[in-house]
């Protein structure tokens, strides 16, 4: 019987009539006759129930769960990574006079001869979706074992065992050393789990390697301590450091383009009882940056940003400890007010995300550029908002506060643990009080707290002890969405995927200033603050807890001093 994908998709589907011809329509070079692939980017329905309807038509096996672990990485010594991604196929099982190969094209009559002529036996085609086949090839390549060929000559240790990594950055070659692969194989898999740090930890016997994963250091992996000299030094040659100099602390950074993707790495080296300890920061300079909305924020802070956002002179402040987000919350505000009629100039240490439309500086203290020296240059590139990375010193506190009195708007950054710290801050760096309180506007204090992955977050009743730490109605509580995280596949067993904000943002009004040129201690303006209507990081963290977006525990671990 003829195949009439037309009425398959018609007859399994929800698509309309002129969507299966706008899909069939499309040039097949633009998917590589894969329709599940067609399916998926155009985001019509689900591509599995169509790439198994189209196989019983076709009498063609459909496979939806993969087991990757039961692919022997030794099918595919013999084929090289580009060829499998190209003609997506991957050897699956030897069964004796039959190669079972996994593919998302089974029309691809070529692939079938060559694999035919590779193996010498038949050939049967195991079919699933485009982006499994992508997922597979990844993760079996990068078992493979010639790529960590080696290090049990080097280290006498157990064999290396990346699961779950991604192979699709940096060209390595056949010839490249053991080491080389393994630091790579770090890099690789950071990118691919989203981590933002890699810990390198020497100890007297062992060493070991950490991912920072959604603010939360997780155990990933010992290397044989034999390598860690080799692993230091490799790490150094890239970031371009002095592999000799081995007593003092390093700092340097390593570009990459790791599957299409550039990421700046951040290194720092650092001296210690048993060895040099190496911290890498990841940041994707690809990522788009994203807006003011998608940050978590309440609506009441979202209209005091707007407020700032649009007035023409004034300091804004974004708190908070490392690693908090502030960043992310300045660059996201600067793409909201970035338009032609504006002169945006920012300084930075370093520049993390590249936008259009915005001069963003670097600072390079070995130079003299400085945050300092920097401001006093951007004055006389006529801005009307300047960026200022990091407030560090008085020298740049000061410039900032007269760049703002003279009608600029001026963002930046300051560590303090709430919004009201930074007065008595800024105040401790010798800033005048009345200079404070007149080009201060609002500060904005932010922390990052985990998100419940939406695929098996759990319904969870909360104890009277915890009802009463939330300090809402146990009504509301009882009517409310909590949840405690699960664990499955689409979060790895974590429980949570991404992280989203808690913030207070203080207007700074006339009886907070008045406390500020008294100078008052961070606890009194906070009160004042929050008698004027402040919604404090408890209140905004009880928001998300009731609403399900994340856990009691992520609220009260991050809030401990709202308690």
């Amino acid at each position: 019987m003829a195949l009439d994908i037309a009425t398959v998709l018609q007859k399994t589907t929800t698509l309309k009539e002129e969507q299966v011809r706008y899909l069939l329509g499309v040039p097949a070079l633009e998917y590589n006759g894969s329709v599940g692939q067609a399916l998926e980017q155009k985001e019509f329905t689900n591509a599995d129930d169509i790439v198994h309807e189209l196989c019983q038509q076709m009498g063609l096996e459909f496979i939806k769960d993969i087991p990757i672990n039961d692919i022997s990485p030794d099918l595919v010594n013999n084929i090289p990574i580009n060829y499998s991604k190209h003609h997506s196929c991957l050897p699956y099982k030897d069964e004796g006079e039959v190669m079972r190969i996994l593919t998302s094209n089974p029309l691809n009559t070529k692939a079938l001869d060559d694999l035919r002529v590779i193996f010498k036996k038949k050939v049967k085609f195991l079919v699933t979706t485009h982006a499994r086949m992508s997922d597979a090839i990844n993760k079996v390549y990068e078992k493979n074992t010639s790529n960590m060929a080696g290090l049990d000559a080097i280290g006498n240790e157990d064999a290396v065992d990346f699961e779950d990594q991604v192979i699709d950055l940096l060209d390595s070659g056949e010839d490249d050393a053991p080491v080389i692969k393994l630091v790579n194989s770090l890099l690789f898999r950071a990118v691919k789990e989203k981590a933002s740090d890699i810990h390198i930890e020497p100890y007297e016997k062992d060493m070991l390697v950490r991912y920072r994963i959604d603010g939360i250091l997780v155990d990933i992996f010992k290397p044989p301590k034999k390598l860690q000299n080799s692993i230091t030094s490799r790490v150094k040659v890239m970031a371009n450091l002095n592999i000799a100099e081995k007593r003092l602390p390093q700092d340097g950074r390593i570009p990459l383009k790791i599957g299409g993707k550039d990421i700046d790495v951040r290194v720092n080296t650092m001296p210690t009882a048993f060895g040099e300890r190496v911290v890498m920061r990841l940041a994707d300079r690809s990522n788009t940056v994203l807006e003011l909305e998608q940050l978590g924020f309440s609506e009441d802070s979202l209209a005091k940003f707007d407020d700032i956002l649009n007035r023409t002179y004034g300091i804004l402040l974004v708190t908070g400890p490392t690693g908090s987000g502030k960043s992310t919350t300045l660059y996201a505000a600067l793409t909201k007010i970035n338009k032609p009629d504006i002169n945006i100039v920012t300084i930075e240490d370093p520049v993390e995300q590249r936008i259009h439309g915005i001069g963003q500086i670097p600072v390079n203290a070995k130079i003299g550029l400085t945050f300092g020296s920097g401001l006093r240059a951007i004055l006389r590139q006529d801005p009307d908002v300047i960026m200022v990375g990091e407030i560090r010193d008085l020298e740049t506190a000061e410039i900032s506060i007269n760049a703002s009195l003279t009608g600029h708007l001026v963002l930046s950054t300051l560590h303090t643990n709430d919004s009201a710290g930074a007065f008595p801050r800024m105040i401790d760096m010798g800033c005048e009080p009345f200079l404070i309180a007149t080009s201060l506007q609002g500060v904005i204090a932010q922390r990052l707290v985990r998100i419940l992955c939406p695929h098996c977050r759990v319904p969870y009743t909360p104890t009277e002890l915890e009802i009463q730490s939330l300090g809402v109605p146990r009504s509301t509580v009882l009517n409310s969405n909590i949840c405690k995280k699960g664990g499955c596949n689409q979060c790895n067993g974590k429980g949570y995927i991404g992280r989203t904000i808690i913030a207070e943002f203080m207007m700074v009004s006339e009886g907070v200033r008045s406390l500020i040129m008294q100078r008052k201690d961070g606890a009194t303006i906070r009160k004042k603050a929050i008698e004027e209507g402040m919604q404090t990081f408890r209140e905004h963290g009880v928001q998300k807890v009731l609403s399900g977006i994340t856990t009691l525990e992520e609220l009260f671990s991050n809030t401990q001093m709202d308690l």
